[in-house]
């Protein structure tokens, strides 16, 4: 990878931390409703994707996919700012504040949206990657998805139904290691899910999700794939995610230590970066501009007005007239 692409991957995968890092500041402070499910940790699997995927693709983003949203979001609409906005829930969000983190969506720059149940939109993919096919469009309709969801029957007949009709459609399977609280190996026949991929006749592999290079190679070849009219691409994308379901989550400390400290995907990259030539200054350049980046769109977010209550129903019900009681 160039020198200019591979800085390119690095501001992006700082744009997703500090977005993480400042939202997680925000809602322990009260100010972000809701849930959260931060990608600490998993930057690069998103940037990745991010940087490959067209406006005129979909994704279907999972929970921790605030860093995609909002790189999808600014590079396409140029407005960012806006998925900072829905999480906070106010009326300037994409969702007019009513989406939250769990169904954040702007079909305009590809974000269909998560779901709340999770894997259930696998099944929701193959019908926008059906449209496409039936257009004769060479787009992409990729699923991200994470291990837990590999136990639920979407993800087989997803797979099936891809691989029967030939489908454009990219799984992308970000494997954190743990479901909730369950390690992926006690989850699963195999802690490696490309295995349970394999069976269903269409490309697979397994990459180092933290490895923004092989991320941003192995996704490109799978993309390229699905565009030349050559059916489904399934990536497992192996990383590991920073932070818990909930607090006092139980990891051993030796493998907090190797995922934070000795293949952080950001701490990685620098490496690469200095080989190429870059200096220190340079880079933590990149990081104070993407911190002050969020820092402008949380300002926006905590500025914006509230959604107007009388418009709650709005875009929920279809030719219903929804009146008080």
């Amino acid at each position: 990878m160039d020198k200019t692409t591979m800085l390119g991957l690095y501001r992006d995968m700082w744009m997703i931390r500090a977005f993480e890092q400042g939202l997680e500041r925000e809602f322990e402070q009260g100010n972000v409703p809701g849930m959260l499910h931060t990608g600490l940790g998993q930057e690069a699997t998103q940037a990745a994707l991010a940087d490959q995927l067209l406006a005129t693709d979909c994704f279907f983003p999972d929970h921790r996919c605030h860093g995609i949203n909002a790189l999808a979001q600014q590079r396409h609409s140029g407005d960012g700012e806006r998925i900072m906005a829905e999480l906070f829930g106010k009326a300037t969000g994409v969702c007019s504040g009513k989406g939250g983190s769990l169904h954040s969506a702007d079909p305009a720059v590809g974000n269909f949206g998560d779901n709340a149940v999770e894997g259930s939109y696998m099944a929701t993919v193959l019908g926008v990657a059906l449209a496409s096919k039936l257009r004769g469009e060479p787009n992409v309709a990729c699923a991200i998805i994470g291990d837990g969801t590999v136990g639920r029957g979407e993800f087989h007949e997803s797979l099936n139904m891809a691989a029967i009709w030939q489908l454009p459609v990219l799984y992308a399977c970000v494997n954190n290691g743990y479901a909730i609280s369950m390690p992926v190996g006690q989850g699963h026949a195999s802690a490696d899910i490309v295995d349970l991929a394999r069976g269903y006749g269409f490309p697979c592999e397994q990459v180092d999700g933290n490895d923004i290079v092989e991320c941003h190679e192995k996704i490109g070849v799978a993309i390229a794939h699905i565009r030349a009219g050559h059916g489904p691409y399934f990536v497992e994308l192996k990383t590991w995610r920073w932070q818990g379901i909930f607090a006092g989550e139980f990891r051993p400390d030796a493998e907090v230590k190797y995922w934070r400290e000795d293949h952080d995907p950001i701490l990685m990259t620098v490496d690469r970066l200095i080989g190429l030539g870059c200096t220190s200054a340079e880079l933590d350049a990149i990081e104070q501009e993407a911190r002050g980046v969020i820092d402008e769109w949380i300002t926006f977010a905590k500025e914006s007005p509230a959604p107007d209550l009388a418009k709650a129903t709005a875009n929920v019900y279809v030719n219903w007239e929804v009146t008080g009681a």
